[in-house]
């Protein structure tokens, strides 16, 4: 009984493990799309010639 509560245990962790790192993948994914966006789509030259940043930092 023991081994089989072990196993289904070991089981959930990898399952949630794996739900995780997948979540994970598609939030890295959707920031980088949006970081790529803000090079095409950010602020037109202000004074001095230079482009603004779409960032804050």
């Amino acid at each position: 009984m023991v081994p089989l509560l072990l196993v289904l245990l070991l089981a959930l962790i990898l399952f949630g493990a794996g739900f995780a790192l997948k979540a994970l993948w598609w939030i890295a994914v959707i920031v980088l799309a949006v970081w790529l966006l803000g090079f095409v789509i950010r602020p037109a030259a202000g004074a001095g010639g230079r482009r603004g940043r779409w960032y804050r930092w």
